[in-house]
Formats: structure tokens, C-alpha cells, sequence
């Protein structure tokens, strides 16, 4: 029988810092743990402490630090990263102590649950500060973004998004090579004098130019299919992850779109039509989902995917309303999109999963976000009285025209269908008389193709 290999445990590690409370402070630090559960790692504990800042060389104070060894069977000693110089008879003396039995780090008795490999830090660290906890720990230690690169790397399903969280992982390594090598020797030959960590860092550089390259070439694609869809009626669902946005996708759109109840299970922009279908028919795109401090890296590598957000018609920023941070959770949300430019475009708050909240509750929500729509994806009802909102949005931008389609063009015909709603159809020598209702752009485009001779 085959044995599945354990499953790597993580300690969590958080500081409150004073313009941060209570509330906010565990909801990070719960968040986090959710992050690392995507990631597929066990949370065996959180670690917490309030201080003014972080400390500069290793997160915690002292007092703290040597807990969170004693959890991990570490030293709770720095140390120097020097090499000490050592005489001819104390490296015999060492070599020979070192090849007697015994760990280097507390081992764990064998009735005892494993000690936590792992310590996961809910800020961004320097590579100095998770050097120095490492060294103290004796646990691999990760940051808040380098979770959450992780994950986006693992998530990333088509080349676009794998090209992207590759960039944003390597910006993200970069620095920590400058930091974390002491040096290495020179090399000969091409790129002669170099160090190693040199040459690592030309090849990033090389690499990082190379993605570029590769992603203005697949974005240029993505430009002509957007434009393409230019006069069509768009609608992007945008908000935090996790909050019910594939599943809202799908309850509208009939697609096979992934949903999970997991942070960031879709990265891939997805695009699909209302359904049942309308005409003109409305085109309903899925985004990545966002998440407080958000790496900056990934923010700027999803700024195409995130173009559908900002040239949609109408942006619907679905929120978890039964997450007791869900304010917070909306801001994050209307951040990202000011970052991009989006704030603009026309928006509705669609409170999602509104059947795990209370009567009480709904009352409050209702009284605080009285435009807001209450609803669950789960609901037939609520997803069709929502589709009924969407088209109503779009109906009140349309205009009513009449357009006449030549005899010699009647090949056009199927492109006046598919851009405005045909109401009434009439004959006479010129042509096909055809009234419609649609969006002015979409009547302007078909008029100027129509003029043409």
C-alpha cells in the first residue's frame, strides 16, 4: 500500500502594529491560514505579538522568538552569519563531534505530533529578517507574498497567466539572491569575472526581458479579441477572493467555469454570454480575485486580465456579505480597481451568500447598503432576478434607430442581429427597412458598414 508523503505543518506568525485592531488583526491572521491551507500545508499554531514596528532583524522581540523555537525545535539564537576561524585541531575536534549521533534542532519524541517545517510570516519581510529567523527557528520561512506567489503559480492554468506569475515570482526571488549568497567564486569564459550570484542575476534579467517580450505578443492578441468585442455589452464580475464569483458565473452564464472554495482557484479571465441568451447578447467575464496587500508585482502582471474590468459596461463587485470583514474586504477590492483606472465604469454591490446570514442581519445590510442586491448564487430565483437587472442596466442605454440593408447587401444582415435587438422588418425598393434597438455605438458601426459601397 502505497503511503502519501505527511503533509508539511506551518506555525503563523503575526504583529499588530497600532493603527491595526483587534477585529483586523486576527482577520488577517485567518486569512492567512487559508492561504496556507490552499497552499496545502496544516496550520499547527499562530504565534502573535504587539509591537510598535517590526523588528528590523528578525519580526519578533526576543521574549517571542524564543517561543516560536521552542515550537519549532530551534535555538532562538541568531547567531552570527561569519564563519568563525577555526585552527587545524578544532575543525578535527568539530569533524568528529559532528559524525556523533544526534540532531542539530530539538527532534520531537515519537509519540509526539512532527514539529512545524515551515513559519509563516502575515507581512512582508526582508530577506535578511527571514534569514535571521530561519537561522533561529531551523524552519523554512515564507512571507505573506511569497504564499501567495506560490499559490498563483500553481493555480496559473493558461500561458498568459503562467508567463505573468512567473515574472511577479521572479521579482519576488531577485532581491532575495542579492541578499541571501556571501559570495561566490568567479567564473571563466563567457561572462568572465563573474560570481555566481551574478550570473543568477543576468540570467533573471535575461529571463524577465524574454517574458516580456512573450506577454506584449499574447496581449496584443488579447487587444484585437477585446476590440473585437468592442460594441458588445460587457459586464465583469470583480471582488474579493473567494466571494462567490465562479459560482455566480456559472448560475448566469451555464459555463463549466471552476468553482472551489478556495483563495484564488481562478487566475484565468474567463468569458462567457448571458444565458438564456439576449439580443444584442450581454457577455459576462469572470476576474482573479483580490486579496489585502496584494504583491504589487501581481497587481501590474494581471493589469491585462484585469482590462476586462475596465472596459466592461458595468462592473458588479460580488462580496461574501456573510464574512464579518466583508467592508474591509470591498475596499481592498475598490482599490485594486482605482490602481487600474477602473473606478470610473458604472458598478451595482451584489451581496453574495446572503442565505448564510441572518434575518437580523439581511435588516442591517439592507439599512447600510440600501442599492446593494442580496442575493445567493445558489438561488435560481435571486440569479434570474439579477439577470433581469443586468438587461434593464443595458435597456436604459439603448436607443431605438431604423436602418435600411440594401438587396445587394443582405449579408450584413446576420451582423445588425447579432449587435441590436430587430423589432420590426419592412421591404420597399431600396431595400430591407429594419427597426432596432441597441446601444448608440453598436447603431453608429452598423450604419457606417452599411454606407459602404
Amino acid at each position: 500500500m502505497e503511503t502519501r508523503p505527511p503533509v508539511p505543518r506551518a506555525i503563523l506568525v503575526g504583529v499588530q502594529l497600532p493603527d491595526v485592531d483587534d477585529v483586523a488583526h486576527a482577520a488577517s491572521l485567518a486569512e492567512l491560514g487559508r492561504l496556507v491551507t490552499t497552499l496545502g500545508y496544516d496550520v499547527a499554531g499562530t504565534l502573535s505579538q504587539k509591537r510598535d514596528d517590526l523588528d528590523g532583524g528578525t519580526v519578533l522581540g526576543k521574549g517571542r522568538l524564543e517561543e516560536l523555537a521552542a515550537m519549532t525545535g530551534g535555538t532562538g539564537v541568531v547567531g552570527s552569519m561569519a564563519k568563525p576561524r577555526k585552527s587545524k585541531a578544532r575543525e578535527r575536534f568539530d569533524d568528529t563531534d559532528t559524525k556523533r549521533p544526534g540532531p542539530s534542532r530539538a527532534e520531537p519524541q515519537s509519540d509526539e505530533e512532527p514539529r512545524p517545517e515551515f513559519v509563516i510570516v502575515d507581512h512582508d519581510i526582508s530577506p535578511s529578517q527571514a534569514r535571521n529567523l530561519e537561522r533561529a527557528t531551523g524552519a523554512q520561512v515564507l512571507d505573506r507574498t511569497g504564499v501567495i506567489v506560490e499559490i498563483f503559480h500553481r493555480h496559473a492554468h493558461s500561458r498568459e497567466a503562467k508567463l505573468q506569475v512567473e515574472m511577479a515570482r521572479l521579482k519576488y526571488v531577485a532581491p532575495r539572491l542579492r541578499e541571501s549568497s556571501a559570495g561566490g567564486e568567479r567564473r571563466m569564459g563567457a561572462g568572465a569575472g563573474e560570481s555566481d550570484l551574478e550570473l543568477d542575476r543576468r540570467k533573471i534579467r535575461d529571463r524577465l526581458a524574454e517574458l516580456k517580450q512573450q506577454l506584449e505578443d499574447i496581449q496584443r492578441d488579447s487587444d484585437e479579441r477585446r476590440s473585437a468585442r468592442r460594441d458588445q455589452l460587457r459586464v465583469a464580475l470583480v471582488g474579493y477572493t473567494n466571494a462567490g464569483k465562479s459560482s455566480l458565473m456559472r448560475a448566469l452564464t451555464g459555463s463549466e467555469v471552476l468553482v472551489a472554495d478556495k483563495l484564488f482557484a481562478t487566475l484565468d479571465t474567463t468569458v462567457r454570454a448571458l444565458q438564456p441568451p439576449t439580443r444584442p447578447r450581454i457577455l459576462v467575464s469572470d476576474t482573479v480575485g483580490f486579496i489585502k496587500k496584494l504583491p504589487h508585482d501581481l497587481v501590474a502582471s494581471f493589469r491585462s486580465t484585469l482590462a476586462e474590468a475596465l472596459e466592461a459596461s458595468l462592473l458588479l463587485f460580488v462580496v461574501d456579505a456573510s464574512d464579518p470583514t466583508y467592508e474591509s474586504q470591498l475596499e481592498v477590492s475598490r482599490g485594486v480597481l482605482r490602481e487600474i483606472g477602473a473606478d470610473a465604469v458604472p458598478s451595482r454591490l451584489l451581496l453574495n451568500k446572503i442565505d448564510r446570514v441572518s434575518d437580523a442581519d439581511r435588516d442591517a445590510l439592507r439599512e447600510r447598503h440600501p442599492d446593494a442586491i442580496l442575493l445567493s448564487s445558489r438561488s435560481p430565483e435571486d440569479v434570474a432576478a439579477l439577470r433581469e437587472t443586468i438587461i434593464a442596466f443595458f435597456e436604459a442605454a439603448m436607443v431605438e434607430e431604423q436602418l435600411v440593408v440594401p438587396y445587394a447587401r443582405q449579408g450584413l444582415l446576420s451582423d445588425v442581429y447579432e449587435n441590436a435587438r430587430v423589432l420590426s422588418e419592412n421591404y420597399d425598393a431600396t431595400g430591407r427597412i429594419i427597426t432596432v434597438r441597441g446601444l448608440p455605438g453598436a447603431i453608429a458601426r452598423l450604419r457606417r458598414s452599411l454606407a459602404v459601397t
